[in-house]
């Protein structure tokens, strides 16, 4: 290389990095004479960038043996990183050396640490960070607001935006946008509905399409699908594929299966392609057991080269990610987790639950659908956080889709026979599991 100097190398990485040749770039970083912070930030920034994560940590970790001094923005994007991969144990560390080098807890890294928390399912840590920031902005207060809605607590985001109200600082479209959502996913209509039609009023704001989505979704959750499917006709911007999928969940919750074609018609001719879509309307016909109907959902789904994305749930224990399918054969540990799970089902019966056999997609017999059920990827996940992680700490699971009814009914039971906290966070938000209910209060 004809580079003389630091910043001509670093120049280098960037130059390939932009041109998405990642692995050039870390060839030239590995053959640098001399790397200053810039250059591990770089290299570090472009794995994050990528979606590299685990070279991302590794490189960072790689910099702290190295002894390179480590600057503010570069704890900011390994904390986003964390944030990804859902690495809450990566992510204390991160943090711990963010204390340790002496930072001060400022918007520029506090926000993106209450991301992290927040994201892997500890919100109180991300409250934690959120009291730690003293100058906060308007971006400080709306991720706390998200935090908590996302997690359930619906009281606790609304106590935080009693306090904004308080500060100097004004709420914006993305703080309403939180509030709706606490409310929604809390089944506080009659908040909801004051604040949605008080925004001009008492904010300035004109209510944008992501407030008309968020009142829906909370008109069509608390059963009021008419007035929901009213307030999507009637607004001011043209109902688009979020709109009508908010319809045509609470249509599934609801059983209105006359609603929810309605609603996927019109999401099929704006996203063919959204197979996520295809496959909640086949749950809808599968829980009236309409099996005919869910046969020509899969034909047309195959016709148009569409896939159900496979569900997976995984846990991380001590800096390692177990990962579960729907009935796995190929976990090491697999044995004692099936027979913790037999023993799990019979305690859970005794104690009254049933399980949901009608979210099974299959025209078989009652027994095999329970069968089914029984190994569903989040149970198994459940399961060995159980078996493994000790006593008093609350055990996380993340599932790439969203949780299932009976799965959801039934670590309801675990969580009571066994004494223990479940945060299982899936595509859409998180549940808390304790004493037998969840903080969603069935309302999800």
């Amino acid at each position: 290389m004809p580079c003389r100097n630091t910043g001509s190398w670093n120049t280098v990485v960037v130059s390939y990095a932009r041109n998405g040749d990642v692995v050039r770039a870390r060839r030239v970083f590995d053959e640098m004479p001399q790397r200053d912070s810039i250059s591990w930030s770089t290299m570090i920034g472009v794995y994050s960038q990528y979606g590299m994560g685990e070279e991302a940590l590794r490189l960072f970790i790689e910099m702290g043996r190295d002894g390179a001094g480590i600057v503010r923005s570069i704890f900011n994007c390994v904390l986003s990183t964390c944030a990804d991969m859902v690495a809450l144990e990566c992510g204390r560390q991160v943090h711990g050396r963010l204390v340790k080098a002496g930072f001060e807890m400022g918007c520029f890294v506090g926000n993106t640490l209450m991301v992290m928390y927040s994201k892997c399912g500890s919100i109180d840590e991300a409250y934690k960070a959120f009291e730690g920031i003293m100058d906060k902005d308007v971006i400080t207060w709306n991720t706390m607001i998200t935090g908590y809605a996302r997690h359930g607590f619906g009281k606790e985001a609304l106590d935080v935006f009693a306090s904004l109200l308080k500060t100097e600082i004004k709420p914006d479209d993305i703080t309403l946008v939180g509030v709706l959502s606490a409310c929604s996913h809390t089944g506080l209509v009659n908040k909801g509905i004051s604040y949605f039609y008080s925004m001009h009023q008492d904010y300035g704001m004109t209510a944008k399409p992501a407030h008309y989505t968020c009142m829906i979704d909370l008109l069509g959750r608390a059963g009021r699908l008419k007035d929901a499917e009213d307030l999507l006709r009637n607004s001011p911007y043209e109902p688009d594929a979020t709109m009508w999928g908010a319809l045509l969940g609470a249509s599934r919750i609801h059983g209105n299966t006359k609603l929810g074609e309605a609603a996927a018609e019109r999401i099929f001719e704006m996203e063919p392609k959204n197979s996520g879509m295809y496959v909640l309307l086949s749950n809808l016909y599968a829980s009236e057991g309409r099996w005919a109907d869910v046969g020509k959902m899969r034909v047309t789904m195959r016709e148009r080269d569409l896939w159900k994305v496979p569900g997976y749930s995984w846990i991380e224990l001590q800096n390692a990610v177990h990962i579960f399918s729907v009935g796995d054969s190929v976990h090491p540990d697999r044995e004692r987790i099936y027979a913790y799970i037999e023993e799990l089902d019979l305690r859970m019966k005794a104690a009254g639950y049933v399980s949901a056999t009608k979210m099974v997609l299959h025209d078989v017999e009652e027994e095999e659908k329970e069968h089914l059920l029984k190994y569903h990827s989040e149970k198994l996940a459940v399961a060995f956080g159980l078996l493994n992680v000790p006593p008093g700490k609350p055990i996380r699971v993340i599932k790439n889709l969203r949780v299932c009814k009976d799965c959801h009914s039934a670590i309801k039971y675990i969580s009571a026979l066994e004494g223990r906290l479940i945060i299982l966070r899936d595509s859409n938000r998180f549940h808390h599991f304790k004493d037998g209910s969840c903080s969603c209060g069935d309302y999800w």
